[in-house]
């Protein structure tokens, strides 16, 4: 019986993905690093440590450290987030009926605390939530599953008691491995990617989201 919804943040309840991508390729710059549409899709999900890794492997670089550039994209989007960002579609609708029919919330998120409480108060629903926890207070972060493992336990819930959703296939990796009912929500542009098929269920919007019909395991999963 699922008793939670779990919900990323990035890209899942407010639309900051746009402004992620906005304030890397502005840092980035500082390197010489010029990050594509294809980077963008691939890096999606990830810490920012390790989406610097990921690109310093491409096209290493000596100065400035990765702690310096770190900081400078945090800053920027951090500010920008919480002065313009908007809900995504059925977002804030969602978690309302969610909670009317009795589950608990938490949000599972690769961003720091702050910005996740930030962002809960910006779109005035932080009530309606029963903890958040983020993936930069574990020792691995997403698509590692502590950081939904982690919130299933302040929820005080098994893995398996809880729904998932997430917008990235690092997300959705970190929810799968932690054993949850995964709802996977990609961006347009990635939708028909076939990695997001290791979702329980895949929706173009969180507006397509039934309770009654995609909180247990389908039945093509259970036949493969």
């Amino acid at each position: 019986m699922i008793k939670a919804a779990i919900f990323d943040m990035d890209g899942l309840l407010i639309d900051s993905e746009p402004i992620w991508t906005d304030a890397a390729r502005r840092v980035m710059q500082r390197v010489n690093f010029t990050i594509s549409d294809a980077l963008k899709n691939q890096t999606t999900g990830l810490s920012i440590k390790l989406f610097l890794e990921y690109c310093h492997k491409i096209q290493p670089w000596n100065a400035p450290s990765f702690e310096e550039l770190e900081q400078q994209i945090l800053e920027y989007a951090h500010e920008n987030i919480l002065a313009r960002a908007v809900a995504m579609p059925g977002a804030i609708a969602l978690v309302k009926n969610l909670k009317a029919q009795g589950l608990k919330l938490a949000v599972a998120s690769a961003s720091h605390m702050d910005l996740i409480e930030g962002v809960l108060k910006r779109l005035d629903i932080i009530d309606y939530f029963d903890t958040w926890h983020s993936g930069e207070l574990e020792e691995f972060t997403k698509p590692h599953p502590a950081v939904y493992l982690t919130t299933a336990a302040k929820l005080g819930l098994l893995p398996q008691e809880c729904i998932a959703f997430e917008d990235s296939h690092a997300g959705l990796r970190s929810a799968h491995a932690a054993g949850m009912i995964t709802i996977s929500v990609p961006a347009m542009e990635v939708f028909e990617d076939t990695k997001f098929d290791m979702a329980h269920y895949k929706i173009s919007s969180l507006e397509k989201f039934i309770l009654s019909e995609m909180s247990g395991v389908p039945q093509n999963a259970v036949e493969n």
